[in-house]
């Protein structure tokens, strides 16, 4: 049986399958990235709610595997060379994923790269972006009277909306016919852009036909329908 008791982190969310994958996540936008992910593949997996009501992102236990506090995390038993890898970071998990399983990346380097820019441009344009809209426009900054900073963000937002929009015209998915980790990272931030940070007017969704296309195909996928409610909340 596999040993993963050298990593501090199971010892506070021990696995009851050491031979799966380890998943520590939250059903948050970075976090269900991971957990559609891995509905996609099929990969064997074992998940551990990481609870922000008590601070366990925090613990010395998860900080242990991933240092900057963030969801998700994880820690596979079978990785490289058979060794365990621990890995945080939404985008680098995806990647990882993908090379492991052979699945929803493109064979040719081209095409790899390709898959990589958008990714990176949800990690650095619309994750962060639609992060703060949202801290603006449904917690605590909609008291601010001083409304330029949320302003800030809806303008930036739909930019990167029009710029995706304009981008979607005639494709299926965002590398075209082939659905990849580049649609699985950036479309739970587009349905909690809409959904839970109740920003859809105020962005003027509706204009951004192509991006609610590809968002309701991507709903209805039944591995993205079982991911995006992995972790249950307790």
């Amino acid at each position: 049986m596999t040993d993963l008791s050298n990593f501090p982190i199971t010892k506070k969310w021990p696995a009851q399958h050491p031979e799966r994958l380890q998943l520590y996540s939250l059903p948050t936008p970075n976090g269900v990235k991971v957990s559609i992910m891995l509905e996609e593949t099929g990969l064997p997996y074992e998940v551990h709610l990481v609870s922000f009501e008590t601070q366990d992102q925090m613990s010395p236990e998860f900080l242990s595997l991933n240092p900057n506090n963030k969801i998700p995390a994880i820690l596979d038993p079978d990785g490289p060379d058979g060794k365990p890898l621990p890995l945080f970071e939404s985008g680098a998990i995806l990647v990882y994923l993908a090379s492991k399983t052979g699945k929803f990346m493109p064979k040719d380097t081209a095409g790899r790269y390709e898959a990589l820019q958008w990714v990176m441009f949800q990690m650095g344009g619309i994750g962060p972006m639609f992060g703060q809209l949202g801290f603006f426009n449904k917690f605590a900054g909609k008291d601010y009277e001083d409304k330029r900073p949320r302003d800030r963000y809806v303008a930036e937002s739909k930019r990167l909306l029009g710029v995706l929009d304009k981008h979607l015209a005639g494709r299926k998915w965002i590398l075209g016919n082939d659905y990849s980790i580049a649609d699985i990272a950036t479309f739970p931030w587009i349905r909690n852009l809409v959904g839970f940070y109740e920003a859809g007017d105020l962005v003027g969704f509706k204009d951004f036909k192509n991006v609610a296309r590809v968002l309701e195909a991507f709903v209805a996928r039944p591995a993205v329908a079982r991911g995006l409610n992995i972790p249950k909340r307790g």
